[in-house]
């Protein structure tokens, strides 16, 4: 029989912790018995996700912490370490989706805001956190990238540019830390049902809705014919960051329903046979 996993005495950093796939691998995290530390820009999501995880049972602390800026890594970093005295773990969470646009009509602040967050967010807590990986003996990141970050998407210069940087990023910082004891993966979810998916600050109830019309109709056309839960990729992430994991390093690990297994046009692919 396969051990459970077990993270108790581990503590783990997850940034962009407050919504979403985020807040589900905190819980996820917490559950296998790590003290997670909510790494956060909105303080009231932060808390919340902390304080929820607290009910249950589990170890969670709020930090406030934005990935675009280095002095507010640096404290959110070294207020973890000092809770437990170590960081084991951490899940490069937090990113933006950005506006869609042909890239000639692409805003330069729009590429700037996205490239800053998700993929130099990534590179600052991660250089921040490695010194404290090391030491943990033990470290495991794991980088959340998307299947656009593997294949181009319409009108997401942006977006998939900087996960692809991210796929990237974590294959050479496996190589870089592997020999310091320190593991990189990475995940890449693909329809997921989940906040940032929705949009609901940045776009009116009737986009919204017609955005998630077709977000159901692009992900029946996958083989497992649904969008994901935040939770299946939570389950995954907690699998990376684990010892039953402890020879994976360098991976790019797929959460997508086939999406990426696939070229399905539905209909149109039948027609043109």
């Amino acid at each position: 029989m396969l051990p459970t996993i077990d993270l108790t005495g581990r503590t783990a950093v997850v940034t962009g912790a407050g919504s979403g796939i985020g807040r589900a691998i905190a819980h996820a995290l917490a559950e296998a018995g790590a003290h997670v530390t909510v790494a956060e820009r909105d303080p009231v999501t932060g808390e919340s996700t902390a304080e929820s995880i607290r009910s249950l049972g589990g170890s969670a602390d709020f930090t406030a912490c934005d990935v675009t800026d280095i002095p507010s890594i640096e404290a959110a970093i070294a207020s973890a370490a000092s809770r437990t005295g170590s960081i084991d773990i951490l899940v490069n969470n937090a990113g933006i989706p950005g506006a869609s646009a042909p890239i000639d009509e692409f805003q330069h602040d729009v590429w700037d805001a996205v490239l800053a967050v998700d993929l130099s967010g990534v590179f600052r807590v991660t250089r921040e956190a490695v010194p404290h990986l090391v030491k943990s003996g033990r470290g495991a990141i794991v980088n959340i990238a998307s299947t656009f970050g593997m294949f181009g998407a319409p009108e997401n210069a942006a977006y998939a540019a900087a996960k692809a940087g991210v796929i990237n990023l974590t294959k050479q910082n496996a190589v870089d830390l592997g020999p310091r004891g320190v593991r990189v993966n990475a995940v890449c979810p693909g329809y997921v049902d989940n906040d940032m998916a929705r949009r609901g600050d940045r776009m009116s109830p009737e986009d919204a809705a017609a955005r998630w019309a077709t977000r159901n109709r692009l992900a029946a056309l996958q083989p497992l014919g649904r969008q994901g839960q935040t939770s299946e990729i939570a389950n995954v992430v907690r699998f990376l960051v684990s010892d039953m994991a402890s020879f994976m390093t360098g991976s790019i690990v797929t959460v997508d329903g086939g999406c990426t297994a696939t070229f399905n046009r539905g209909s149109e692919v039948q027609e043109a046979r």
